[in-house]
């Protein structure tokens, strides 16, 4: 993610101070990427240093408030106007853990994968549900909010049809190699006989 330019894309909108621009990224977003208040300032302080945005005085309160330049809005049009790169897939924890899972002996992949599901089930219920409660919304940071639950939602569909795929392709792996599980069952049985 991108918070440089997440930033930038607001303060297009008009200047503000680093707590504003916090919450409204949260907002827009449904604070399913916090951020961290600290990370806002010192990213304002890169983008300053890199004559994206200036300071634009104090506000009645106190606050440092910030202006986007000529170079930001160019740079925020570069944004929005490139796709997102995916030349390195980023890394995802549970198709590292499967793939461990499948060749670290003695690990029941069946309940990996069981449980997985399971937990991907409840976020899809709960993403759904805060779904429908978006759409009961009117103003324009419910359709962006929205939109994140959308990715969301189809992330978490697709990561159960990859545990299904994950479920159905070690069965097939066992069908067709039945002494490994033999092999398996009788390690299992010496294991629970050495225990008695």
């Amino acid at each position: 993610m991108s918070v440089k330019q997440a930033l930038l894309a607001l303060l297009e909108e008009g200047p503000r101070y680093g707590y504003q621009l916090r919450a409204q990224f949260e907002q827009r977003t449904g604070a399913t990427w916090p951020l961290n208040v600290g990370q806002v300032y010192t990213t304002l302080t890169r983008l300053e240093r890199d004559g994206l945005v200036v300071g634009a005085g104090a506000d009645d309160e106190g606050h440092v408030v910030y202006r986007i330049t000529e170079a930001g809005r160019g740079e925020v049009a570069t944004w929005f106007t490139t796709p997102v790169s995916r030349t390195q897939p980023p890394r995802d924890e549970l198709a590292i853990k499967l793939a461990l899972a499948v060749t670290v002996p003695g690990v029941d992949v069946g309940l990996v994968i069981q449980q997985q599901r399971s937990a991907s089930m409840t976020a899809l219920q709960d993403y759904t549900r805060l779904k429908r409660r978006a759409a009961e919304g009117a103003q324009p940071e419910d359709l962006a909010w929205s939109l994140v639950l959308d990715s969301l939602v189809f992330s978490t569909e697709a990561e159960i049809r990859w545990l299904d795929h994950c479920e159905s392709r070690l069965r097939r792996a066992q069908l067709e190699r039945p002494e490994v599980l033999l092999d398996e069952i009788l390690a299992e049985e010496a294991d629970q006989e050495a225990n008695r």
